[in-house]
C-alpha cells in the first residue's frame, strides 16, 4: 500500500511553501503597492460610471414609477370613497324619503280603517237598537199575552175556589175586580 504521506511529488498537499519562507500579503508587498493603487482607482471610476450612468438612472425610473403608481392609487381610491360616500348619502335620504311614506302610508291606511271600523260599529249599533226595540215589544207582546192568560187563569181558579170554600158560584165581576188588585199590587 502507498503511503498518503510519501515523498512523491502530488501526492500530498503542503501548506506552506518551500524552504519555510512564508511570502507576504500581495497588496501589502511595496514593489506592486503603487500599481495596485493605480488599478483600484481604475475600477472604482469604472464602478462608479456605470453605476451613475447606467443603474441609479433604472433604479430611480423604478422608484419614480412606483411613486407615480403609489399616487394614482391613492387618488383612484379617493375618488372610489367620494363616490362611496355619496352613493351612502343618497341611500340614506333615500331610505329617509322612503321611511317618510311608509309611516304616511300606514297613517293614512289607520285613518281609513279607523274610519271604516267607527261606520260598522255605528251599524252594528244602529241594528242592534232596532233589534232590542222588536225584542222588547215582542216581550211586551209575549207578557201580555201570557198576563192575559194569567188574568183568565187566575179568574177562574178564583171562582173555583170561592165556590169550594163557600159552596157558591162568585159573581163573575167581583172575581175580575179582586184578581185585577192582586195582579197589579
Amino acid at each position: 500500500m502507498a503511503d498518503s504521506h510519501g515523498d512523491a511529488k502530488g501526492t500530498t498537499a503542503h501548506t506552506e511553501a518551500e524552504g519555510g519562507h512564508k511570502a507576504p500579503f500581495p497588496p501589502f508587498q511595496k514593489d506592486t503597492f503603487a500599481s495596485q493603487l493605480v488599478s483600484l482607482l481604475i475600477a472604482f471610476v469604472a464602478l462608479y460610471l456605470i453605476v451613475s450612468k447606467i443603474a441609479l438612472p433604472r433604479v430611480g425610473g423604478v422608484l419614480d414609477a412606483r411613486q407615480k403608481a403609489i399616487e394614482n392609487d391613492l387618488a383612484e381610491s379617493q375618488k372610489l370613497k367620494d363616490a362611496s360616500d355619496a352613493a351612502l348619502k343618497s341611500y340614506e335620504s333615500e331610505l329617509a324619503a322612503a321611511r317618510s311614506r311608509a309611516q304616511a302610508i300606514g297613517a293614512e291606511t289607520r285613518e281609513k280603517l279607523n274610519a271604516a271600523a267607527e261606520a260598522e260599529r255605528k251599524t252594528l249599533e244602529q241594528r242592534l237598537t232596532q233589534k232590542l226595540a222588536e225584542a222588547e215589544k215582542t216581550i211586551a207582546a209575549t207578557r201580555e199575552a201570557a198576563m192575559s192568560n194569567v188574568r183568565g187563569i187566575a179568574a177562574d181558579a178564583a171562582a173555583a175556589i170561592v165556590q169550594r170554600l163557600s159552596g157558591v158560584l162568585a159573581d163573575g165581576k167581583s172575581v175580575d175586580s179582586a184578581v185585577d188588585a192582586s195582579l197589579k199590587g
